[in-house]
């Protein structure tokens, strides 16, 4: 009869006792996952490369452009791709992009990257009357570092070095090597904004004509969210 007793009683409590670890684990968890995220925002530019299983999409608006962008991390690399449109010379831009981090000391973090994809130009010369017609692929290679400033901020600094070479008609190309730097903030809620300016050099080669040089130069403020 006492053992019938204590079972009763015991019985409910160890249940009670489970019930309560479950919640505790699971918030556990939670703060595990609300901590990474602290440590790892950024969607925009940051961080250097997205970690893995991490996804991001983001759009920009600026001068000469506006875009949007999808990355996600997968096997210690950066994937995704991005849209843009040169407002200035009614150009269009689709292209896939691939980035690894090469190193990190927990608060620096440096990434080279590779984009690679098609340009499609009007020809406009409303705003640009050196503008190139056609067709062209495009490569652009750069690099991507990011230093966490403060547990929201994290400023970035980017070199890149596009360049189009005319596919129809040949002939033509464009390199425009920029360098510059700005900051991304994390707002909350998975949300994080960047402002970011570049400045440099754009050569450029028209059809049957000599290659000439002048000012280049790229200002963006974008908004983006981090998935995960």
């Amino acid at each position: 009869m006492t053992r019938l007793m204590l079972v009763c009683v015991l019985t409910p409590l160890m249940a009670a006792a489970q019930e309560t670890k479950a919640p505790a684990t699971e918030t556990t968890a939670e703060a595990v996952r609300l901590e990474e995220k602290r440590e790892n925002f950024g969607a925009v530019v940051a961080p250097a490369a997205l970690p893995d299983g991490a996804t991001a999409v983001s759009g920009w608006v600026g001068v000469p452009e506006v875009g949007a962008a999808y990355r996600q991390g997968t096997g210690g690399w950066e994937v995704g791709g991005r849209a843009r449109f040169d407002y200035l010379r009614l150009a269009v831009t689709a292209e896939g992009v691939a980035r690894r981090q090469v190193w990190t000391n927990g608060t620096w973090a440096v990434a080279p990257e590779l984009g690679l994809g098609v340009t499609g130009n009007s020809g406009s010369r409303y705003f640009d009357e050196q503008n190139l017609e056609g067709w062209f692929l495009q490569v652009n290679p750069a690099v991507v570092a990011s230093w966490k400033v403060a547990e929201t901020v994290t400023a970035v600094g980017l070199v890149e070095v596009p360049y189009e070479l005319g596919l129809s008609p040949g002939g033509t190309w464009r390199v425009k090597p920029m360098a510059g730097g700005g900051a991304e903030i994390y707002l909350g809620e998975d949300l994080s904004l960047s402002a970011v300016g570049e400045l440099g050099v754009e050569v450029f080669k028209e059809l049957r004509g000599v290659t000439q040089t002048r000012l280049g130069y790229g200002v963006r403020l974008g908004l983006g969210v981090r998935l995960f």
